[in-house]
């Protein structure tokens, strides 16, 4: 994760040169892929470091703007936070100031992640509500009512969350449904309260799991997780921590729809199928051949797949982080496919791009119905988030003649040198700069 003297990553160098992303499409992809760390991850345990006053180290940290903006957001916060390949030291010691501002976490949702551990340690937090992704809100009132039940005083101040505490205390807390910010950042917050906080209705993603394994490496005295009830017995303190980021369970995900779109062959290393919940079940189910083993994956293109309907769900059902990327899958299957987004209802915004390419997809409220086509033409079109972007990769992979993505700074928020692993694989694809 290189630097440049203004603390300007390359990757954010990237996005701000507003690149484009050129496929000519029609290559099977072949060979073997790495996969990043988690960004989902890697995020709510660099905030973690807040917790402690010392130096902690994160490795298999993904180059990406979101970790980047979260290192800004650390720094104004007083931290030194030192890149190396992939792998972050955070020093703490220094940490005093108790601001996020919006000009930062306006950029990136997760962001927010810094309120627990800065209530917990500090006793107060001034941070930005929220931006990110332009596909809708995702309000954060399970995190303020989850800290005012841990003793907070709580409110929102022109634009900002502002959060006071003399010391938390343990508290029951349930919530109406599963939330992995807000799991997140209140089972941060509860490491330093008061006695047992005792968390019902929480997210199960691995990525909870591996941040309350980061927490008790850290002196936190957490169980349950992965299961529906966290327990936290609150600590004095706790010491600067050591740990290794689990694989990104969405970019794999992404790189074995990548191989069936394509019909290539494809070993992904470094990836988890037991974290891929049932994300793997319906690809197979749709017809996919899908090897796991015990830290890799392989996936065997194997001519048309079967249209088959697919709702999301919360972990270990099909991720919303998937749901776009499925879509351009199915809009190549045989048949017709149904998709329901039950997690964020208005998640649809890459539908019109992936009609510019020839896709026949109709959306009513939070369903799409899908219609397979027997193939797309490349054309220009525009990413409008994360994931939106990845599905617009995937369809320009198999469309006739070139496709163009604008706007792929979205894609650099959560895929690592995605047109580098896809050159290696075989795809007929690269980065140009965009004319302004």
């Amino acid at each position: 994760m290189e630097l440049s003297r203004s603390g300007t990553d390359t990757t954010e160098t990237r996005a701000l040169g507003m690149d484009k992303i050129v496929i000519r499409g029609g290559n099977k992809l072949e060979g073997m892929v790495r996969i990043s760390g988690s960004k989902n991850a890697a995020l709510p345990i660099m905030a973690a470091t807040l917790l402690s006053s010392g130096e902690s180290i994160i490795e298999n940290v993904p180059d990406l703007k979101d970790v980047s903006t979260m290192a800004h957001v650390l720094r104004i916060l007083g931290a030194q936070v030192r890149p190396e390949d992939n792998r972050l030291t955070i020093d703490t010691r220094a940490c005093r100031y108790w601001e996020a501002p919006y000009e930062l976490v306006r950029t990136m949702r997760a962001s927010v992640y810094v309120l627990g551990p800065l209530i917990a340690r500090l006793g107060r937090a001034r941070v930005s509500l929220p931006g990110g992704c332009a596909w809708g809100p995702r309000p954060v009132d399970f995190h303020l009512r989850g800290l005012t039940r841990l003793g907070a005083d709580v409110r929102i101040e022109h634009g900002y969350i502002v959060a006071e505490s003399q010391g938390l205390r343990g508290a029951e807390i349930v919530f109406e449904v599963p939330s992995v910010g807000a799991t997140a950042n209140l089972m941060m917050a509860a490491t330093l309260a008061k006695g047992k906080t005792v968390m019902r209705n929480v997210a199960l993603e691995p990525e909870i799991t591996a941040l309350a394994e980061y927490l008790n490496g850290m002196g936190a005295r957490i169980t349950g997780q992965g299961s529906p009830v966290i327990e936290v017995e609150g600590v004095s303190e706790l010491r600067a921590g050591k740990g290794v980021v689990i694989p990104d369970r969405i970019e794999a995900g992404t790189y074995i729809i990548a191989g069936l779109v394509t019909g290539g062959h494809l070993h992904l290393e470094n990836c988890s199928a037991s974290h891929m919940g049932g994300m793997i079940d319906q690809l197979v189910e749709a017809g996919a051949t899908i090897r796991a083993g015990e830290s890799s994956i392989e996936v065997q293109g194997s001519g048309r797949l079967r249209s088959v309907d697919m709702t999301t769900a919360p972990f270990p059902g099909f991720p919303t982080d998937m749901q776009a990327q499925y879509m351009a899958l199915m809009s190549l299957a045989s048949g017709t496919s149904v998709i329901t987004d039950e997690v964020f209802h208005d998640r649809f915004t890459h539908v019109p791009e992936l009609r510019r390419l020839g896709a026949d997809i109709e959306v009513e409220g939070n369903r799409a119905t899908v219609r397979a086509v027997d193939h797309l033409s490349g054309a220009p079109v525009m990413a409008s988030d994360l994931r939106a972007s990845a599905a617009l990769v995937l369809a320009g992979l198999v469309a006739e003649r070139q496709t163009e993505i604008l706007r792929v700074y979205h894609i650099d928020r959560g895929y690592e040198r995605i047109e580098v692993k896809l050159r290696l694989l075989g795809a007929d694809i690269e980065r140009v700069r965009a004319e302004m």
